[in-house]
């Protein structure tokens, strides 16, 4: 059980002050083998789910894009062709690690410009009011301790007409996927890390957090309770990622 002061990690109950903490010491550990683990997790297909976000997102030229949890910045790759040279993308991350590497990866690839860099708190946002035409979040709202406060911020930080995307790890839609997906998150997950990221621990509370996150109809409520509206959501792989996505009117 919860309280007013404790949230989950993983399926452990921590204190809420401790959350940031133990997240960032999670991605501190994975951040230089992300790009590798996140190939070998998915089989690729992560890529797939990402430009299937970014068309959701229906970006134009001149638009300006947070990237929120970008960590080593594929989705900031994909807004960046989309904006143009006259838009621009904001690369936020709560992890300063994981920042670095992602604008150091940015950089090798040429990719420069139009890029911002910004270490945030998804829950309160630094950035004025109606200031992006898009605010997404890909595979981070999960580990947020307190993720209607930070669809709030997002909302608040949109512009009229803008959206919210959220791109996450879900729940499946059929039974025989739900065993397999089980399967592979708690047995083979860890132990995939252990081998190449040499780290057992983050991965399984990285399936663990997955397991936590509020289900497909949850989050499309949560995402009403933050003042979004038209609010959908896109199941992709039999439910096991969804895109969500929210207009501030």
């Amino acid at each position: 059980m919860t309280n007013d002061n404790t949230t989950h990690f993983g399926f452990k109950q921590v204190p809420k002050d401790d959350k940031v903490k133990l997240v960032r010491g999670v991605f501190d550990s994975v951040a230089s083998q992300y790009d590798i683990m996140n190939d070998l997790m998915s089989m690729g297909i992560h890529r797939v789910w990402k430009r299937i976000a970014v068309q959701l997102a229906n970006i134009r030229e001149g638009d300006q894009v947070l990237d929120l949890a970008g960590g080593t910045g594929d989705l900031t790759t994909l807004f960046k062709k989309r904006v143009g040279d006259s838009g621009q993308v904001v690369l936020a991350d709560i992890n300063a690690e994981m920042l670095t590497t992602g604008r150091s990866r940015l950089i090798d690839k040429g990719l420069t410009g139009n890029i911002r860099y910004a270490q945030v708190n998804a829950e309160c946002l630094p950035f004025e009011d109606n200031t992006f035409d898009c605010v997404c979040i890909g595979f981070g709202l999960r580990n947020v301790t307190d993720k209607l406060s930070a669809l709030k911020s997002m909302h608040r930080v949109l512009k009229p007409g803008g959206r919210v995307i959220v791109l996450e790890f879900s729940h499946p839609t059929d039974k025989i996927t739900e065993k397999v997906y089980d399967f592979y998150s708690f047995k083979l997950l860890p132990k995939i890390g252990a081998i190449v990221a040499k780290d057992e621990d983050s991965y399984r509370y990285l399936a663990e957090s997955i397991r936590m996150h509020p289900k497909q109809d949850e989050l499309k409520q949560m995402m009403e309770e933050a003042g979004l509206e038209r609010c959908e959501f896109f199941n992709m792989t039999q439910g096991i990622v969804a895109v969500h996505r929210g207009y501030k009117i």
